[in-house]
């Protein structure tokens, strides 16, 4: 199966877009990382996923990848498969965003009851699959569900106080796994932010997440 990763300006810092390449490579995938100017129709049908790593501001790279949303819509809808981890959970969304939810998505940090104000480097636990788990978290999403939004929508992870923080559903007859804080997240993101490395790395929830979008 092969991945497109997206590496462009959205996905700056460098080391984003990589994490999530190591992480598909060692899924099973083969991966090509693209630019924005090749995000077409006819690269994206070469992809069994296109992969959103994070990234900068949302505003920033909305400006950037616009005028991309239709063609990602379509990829998806026609059967393609988005994988968003942190900005690439955002630009689900609708607002600004691909539109890809069945809903929003809001900055966690400072949200109602939310457990951190930090739009910082953090270990943050989130409940994966009714598990405690220590995650890399940075400014991630929360996604917000319609209340219509169907039995087909798996949440996959909830932050402390009960928000969404991971989610897989279907879009058209393609699939969305999306992901607020950063299971892709290699020791070294933990050691330059100066955080403890959590024993195990939440490496696995990655691979829950491309099994869920592959799904």
């Amino acid at each position: 199966m092969r991945a497109l990763v997206y590496r462009g300006r959205a996905s700056r810092p460098a080391g984003c877009a990589e994490a999530v390449g190591a992480l598909l490579e060692r899924h099973g995938l083969q991966v090509r990382f693209v630019s924005r100017r090749q995000l077409t129709p006819e690269v994206l049908a070469t992809a069994d996923v296109y992969a959103q790593p994070g990234g900068g501001a949302l505003a920033a790279a909305w400006r950037h990848l616009h005028r991309r949303r239709s063609t990602i819509r379509d990829y998806v809808a026609g059967g393609g498969r988005y994988l968003g981890f942190c900005l690439g959970g955002y630009l689900a969304g609708a607002t600004p965003g691909f539109a890809l939810l069945p809903g929003d998505t809001d900055r966690y940090a400072g949200s109602p009851g939310a457990a951190t104000g930090d739009t910082g480097d953090l270990v943050l636990p989130v409940s994966w699959r009714g598990r405690p788990r220590p995650v890399f978290f940075q400014d991630g999403p929360l996604f917000l569900l319609d209340q219509d939004a169907g039995a087909d929508v798996e949440v996959l992870a909830r932050y402390p106080e009960g928000g969404v923080a991971a989610l897989a559903c279907p879009f058209g007859t393609g699939r969305v796994a999306v992901s607020g804080p950063h299971p892709e997240a290699g020791p070294d993101w933990f050691t330059d932010a100066g955080l403890p490395v959590p024993d195990p790395l939440p490496t696995d929830l990655g691979h829950d997440l491309i099994d869920e979008v592959l799904a």
